[in-house]
């Protein structure tokens, strides 16, 4: 076990619980942040991971958070953020309350984690920040404009942050998921779906880009999806 420490923000069944693995595999402690950690004992005993409640979308919250993994593991040296909300329907009948709470999941805790975690990067001039996008991100579909909004605010986060922070030593990440990812909400694994062990791979190659090569998006699909 290395002193790197990873944290993943949204953790639960699916993408998180597959980077969760990579991270461990490779030496990372790893911290899980989610509103319920109940729901994250079986993964903490599978990859020693510790589990810590958190409300992504609160600026006290985000900030204890970051004290907390401090404390008992370390600050970290890879942040994820996952966490998505959004409300479907015409955009004449959803409800404005709704919206503004999943815009507020969606991307501005991204930022608060961004702030949080570049505190501690800057003065080391190292760390990586990664943000799960969707394809929502780069092109709006019919009764989705709140996930629209919200994503298209994740992935201009990211974009402005890489350009202010690459500099910097700190390596910046978006990544449009364009299409289900299986084990999420019961999806099951074929053609059509991502497994989610193939897209932390695809993190972790992101993760160790040489410097002279650092890209700052990466879209990815099933081999089947039209686009």
């Amino acid at each position: 076990m290395s002193d790197k420490v990873a944290l993943i923000i949204g953790a639960g069944a699916g993408l998180s619980a597959s980077l969760a693995r990579k991270f461990a595999t490779n030496g990372y402690k790893v911290a899980l942040a989610a509103r319920n950690t109940d729901k994250l004992s079986d993964l903490t005993k599978e990859t020693g991971a510790k589990a810590f409640a958190c409300d992504a979308a609160s600026p006290e919250g985000m900030t204890a958070l970051f004290k907390a993994v401090d404390g008992d593991l370390g600050e970290p040296d890879i942040a994820v953020y996952n966490p998505s909300a959004r409300v479907r329907g015409p955009v004449h009948e959803i409800d404005p309350a709704k919206v503004r709470d999943a815009l507020l999941i969606s991307s501005y805790g991204a930022f608060l984690m961004a702030q949080e975690a570049v505190k501690r990067m800057l003065p080391k001039s190292s760390g990586t920040l990664l943000f799960t996008g969707a394809s929502a991100g780069v092109k709006g579909f019919p009764n989705s404009s709140s996930f629209a909004m919200g994503k298209f605010a994740l992935r201009g986060l990211a974009q402005a942050l890489a350009r202010e922070l690459h500099p910097q030593g700190i390596h910046v990440g978006h990544f449009v998921i364009d299409g289900g990812i299986a084990s999420s909400y019961g999806t099951k694994e074929d053609d059509s779906t991502l497994s989610p062990d193939a897209i932390a791979e695809t993190y972790w190659h992101f993760v160790n880009q040489h410097r002279s090569a650092w890209a700052w998006e990466i879209e990815l699909r099933p081999w089947v999806e039209k686009f």
